[in-house]
């Protein structure tokens, strides 16, 4: 059998082909020095493999890929060649030191824990001297902080090349804390020492340092306190201020305290002169000026300035001109000695609401963000209700963080308007148990959820702004379950609609009598005026008197053993301008409150009552706070018989007049006088004691 070869002639000019490229044969790890890395945890990064070919980029990945876990100083790779046609890989690494242990010594007033959340190394972390001067100066930056200014803090490194770990090793000495003996100021003639020393945090140590965390010297602190009492005189028109560094005087009197003496250079006060206005062609200037604080006599304040470069701006947001620019700029007269202002004026263009951007909700819904908007696609784009806008997102607690901003479009005179949000915490489930004076050992259990879904359940019930609350709780003298839903935008308008179910037995309000309330309220709620808010409601109830002592009972709550319906409707009056719901230190709350009984069921009267509490912050010391409560209220009667004691007045006891005993404070049955109709022969018949209740009430209190 014949076999046959045949070549091609090349071509001219062809170029010769390309070697093949070696077959990687064997791939080695070199450890130099200490090998505290598996070779496993080197191969990982390696990106080239025993039988592939040669790739000098895979080679150079591969280095990086290691350099990037920062485990190693150097790496090297050498090739050499085998017999074949292959080739060998040598990768000579050196690894880093790891840490071994990080101890911290010498710190006697300062939390381990603490410290350690101040510093970057760890254990079985990569040893590098560098992020441990970082830790030490983290230390010493913390010490200052809380005032131990004589502090000191050192490091020690012990390696062990053995294994290739090193111990690393905090030196503390703490020194003594200083407290401040006294805070003078020098050369200060316009404003007493006493009036400076509001102005700064630094202060004097005494007996109510410990609970005000002041007293204490610290370096941070102080340096603040300068820039304070900078910005003090420069806003009380002292622009040549003069407090430096080097103008503080430090004595140390005793070894643990320190005396501090801030040297102050006044300077004379400026005025404000000339106040003008240019660039404006949209409004007249007697317009603008009304608009701003600082007038021409005036004290000049930086602070005041920009304020009033900013009304300014506002002003012009208010009908749609964004980009309106004002410059203040500051002219020293030096023939009056005053400070002449004028305010110049870009206007630009009026621009209109394009379209309304959200994002980041992640549950709650888009239209529940835009009805809280006071701005809409084609009207003008007005600055201050972009900022009330914010403000009413922000109220609403869906969300930690609200961010309203416009922004460009390609369309002249239009721009987007931008809502940001971040999602907050919104549902809240408590449990748990206690005990109290007035219902002995209580179980409890609340779900409470403010953005609320009732339809969409796939998003576990929330996202749509509705208010659920669910609560049930177990006692020894108390039970009680509360079952309530509310949509506050009913068909979309700012009209809100609630529904309650309840049942509250309750054995506490008397020692002769048990009460059982089991009913549902519905009500509608809306602003009616100004910051007015307006109630309605509906209730039904069946109130049950059960478990009468009729030994020890007075004939009044004999008369009411058993069943009887309350029907009534209620209108109500709110105002709350409190800044904070739970712990206010500012504003007041008005109540007036109406109702009628007598809408079906048993029991007919008429109740009106006023309830009013004034919140006045004091003393800054320990946010000190003035609260002014009171309360008063009549009740009717409409029909033949007296009203039910248990829906009359009672005081006394943790919810209002404290010192008092539970609804001891009132009339009581006292006993009465009998009169027989034959001999005409009067006899006392003393009474339980029992409260019965009042038909008005009024409540005082500071």
């Amino acid at each position: 059998m014949a076999a046959f070869a045949w070549a091609e002639p090349q071509l001219f000019g062809q170029a010769p082909a390309a070697p093949p490229e070696p077959i990687v044969g064997e791939i080695e790890i070199e450890f130099k020095g200490v090998q505290n890395v598996g070779r496993e945890a080197v191969m990982v990064h390696v990106q080239i493999r025993e039988g592939m070919e040669f790739e000098q980029n895979l080679v150079d990945r591969s280095i990086r890929s290691l350099y990037a876990t920062r485990l190693f100083e150097s790496i090297v790779a050498h090739i050499e060649d085998l017999p074949g046609g292959e080739v060998k890989i040598i990768f000579l690494i050196q690894p880093k030191y790891r840490v071994s242990q990080v101890r911290i010594i010498g710190n006697a007033k300062g939390k381990t824990r603490r410290l350690e959340d101040k510093i970057e190394s760890r254990d079985n972390g990569i040893l590098d001297e560098r992020q441990v001067r970082k830790d030490r100066d983290a230390i010493f930056e913390y010490y200052v902080d809380k005032g131990f200014t004589n502090v000191t803090v050192d490091y020690r490194i012990e390696r062990d090349d053995s294994i290739g770990y090193g111990a690393v090793t905090f030196i503390i000495d703490e020194g003594k804390k200083l407290k401040i003996r006294d805070v003078d100021f020098a050369g200060n003639e316009a404003y007493s020492g006493r009036k400076l020393r509001k102005t700064v945090k630094t202060k004097k140590y005494n007996f109510f340092s410990w609970l005000s965390s002041t007293g204490r010297f610290s370096d941070v602190v102080l340096q603040e306190d300068l820039d304070r009492l900078r910005d003090f005189y420069k806003d009380e028109g002292y622009l040549d201020i003069n407090i430096s560094d080097s103008d503080v005087t430090l004595s140390y009197p005793s070894a643990r305290t320190i005396a501090i003496t801030v040297n102050v250079v006044e300077g004379r006060q400026y005025q404000v002169g000339d106040v003008m206005i240019s660039g404006n062609t949209l409004f007249q200037t007697a317009d603008l000026m009304r608009s701003l604080n600082l007038r021409t006599g005036d004290i000049f304040s930086p602070t005041k300035l920009d304020e009033d470069r900013e009304s300014l701006t506002d002003f012009y947001g208010l009908v749609g001109y964004l980009d309106t620019f004002v410059r203040a700029d500051r002219r020293p007269n030096i023939s009056s000695g005053a400070i002449d202002i004028n305010y110049g004026i870009n206007e630009g263009e009026r621009v209109y609401v394009e379209s309304i951007g959200i994002e980041g909700n992640t549950k709650t819904k888009n239209v529940v963000i835009l009805r809280e908007l006071a701005l809409a696609p084609g009207q003008v784009f007005n600055l201050v209700r972009m900022k009330n806008s914010q403000a009413r997102l922000e109220n609403t607690r869906f969300f930690d963080n609200v961010n309203l901003s416009p922004e460009p479009t390609n369309l002249p005179g239009r721009r987007n308007l931008k809502v940001s949000v971040r999602e907050g915490r919104t549902g809240q489930f408590q449990f748990g148990a206690g005990f109290s004076s007035l219902q002995s050992g209580v179980f409890f259990a609340e779900l409470t959820q403010g953005n609320f879904d009732l339809f969409n359940w796939r998003s576990f019930f929330q996202g749509d702004g509705q208010k659920f609350r669910l609560r049930f709780s177990i006692g020894s003298q108390s039970n009680e379950f509360v079952l309530a839903f509310e949509e506050p935008w009913l068909f979309e308008q700012r009209l809100a609609l609630g529904v309650e179910f309840f049942r509250t037995e309750t054995d506490f309000v008397s020692s002769v009598y048990n009460e059982l309330r089991t009913g549902f309220e519905v009500y509608m709620r809306k602003r009616v005026y100004g910051l007015w808010e307006g109630r309605l409601s509906y209730r039904f109830e069946l109130v049950d008197i059960f478990d009468v002592n009729r030994a020890a009972a007075p004939q009044l709550i004999l008369d009411e053993e058993g069943e009887r319906t309350v029907s009534k409707i209620g209108f109500s009056l709110l105002r709350d301008t409190r800044n904070n719901l739970l712990w206010p230190t500012q504003g007041s709350r008005t109540t007036i409150i109406s109702e009628f009984a007598g809408l079906g069921g048993d029991t007919k009267y008429i109740r009106l009552e006023g309830r009013f509490a004034k919140f006045i912050p004091t003393f800054d010391f320990g946010n000190q706070v003035l609260a002014i409560i009171g309360h008063t209220g009549v009740l009717f009667e409409t029909g033949d018989e007296e009203i039910p004691f248990f829906d009359r007045f009672f005081m006394g006891g943790p919810s209002d007049l404290r010192g008092f005993t539970f609804r001891q404070v009132g009339p009581k049955d006292l006993g009465e006088t009998v009169v027989d109709p034959i001999t005409g022969a009067e006899t006392f018949l003393p009474g339980t004691g029992d409260p019965v209740g009042g038909n008005t009430k009024g409540f005082a209190s500071v």
